[in-house]
């Protein structure tokens, strides 16, 4: 019938979900794309802070040393070295959460159904963020105040 109605133009078709598919297919490879480089950008972010919670450390090692043999605790030390690093991340996850939504916001407007991104998740990745922080300085501090008083303070 339809080559009788059409006769130079051929029959192409294709399934819907297909289509579909296939509209998405840019937005999925973006979206792994992204993930690879989010996961890389948090690795090195961990490394250099790792870096700097050792320089940080080595710094006040004649303070630790003090501090221990005054009778500080380890998890007293621990705090003391780490509290300036976790109220850094939260500045940044404050600067960083209204940046989050806009390009949020901006990145959704093209979809045809859009959805409205939920409130919870800026804090919930500012936690994530202060945790990991933690969880990477907390080893150096951790290290500090562990270490031997004497050794810190032997040149003294």
């Amino acid at each position: 019938e339809y080559s009788r109605f059409y006769p130079g133009n051929l029959l192409e078709y294709e399934f819907l979900d297909q289509r579909v598919q296939n509209l998405y297919e840019a937005d999925k490879r973006f979206g792994r794309i992204l993930l690879f480089f989010t996961f890389l950008a948090i690795l090195v972010a961990c490394l250099g802070l790792f870096g700097l919670a050792s320089y940080m450390a080595f710094l006040r090692t004649k303070e630790v040393g003090i501090r221990k043999v005054l009778g500080a605790s380890v998890l007293g030390i621990v705090t003391l070295l780490s509290k300036d690093f976790v109220r850094l991340v939260f500045l940044a996850a404050l600067i960083a959460t209204p940046v989050a939504w806009l390009a949020g916001r901006f990145w959704l407007q093209d979809f045809a159904y859009r959805i409205t991104l939920p409130w919870w998740v800026f804090p919930a990745a500012g936690m994530v963020a202060i945790l990991i922080a933690l969880i990477t300085v907390s080893y150096q501090a951790a290290r500090a105040a562990l270490a031997n008083p004497a050794e810190a303070l032997k040149s003294e």
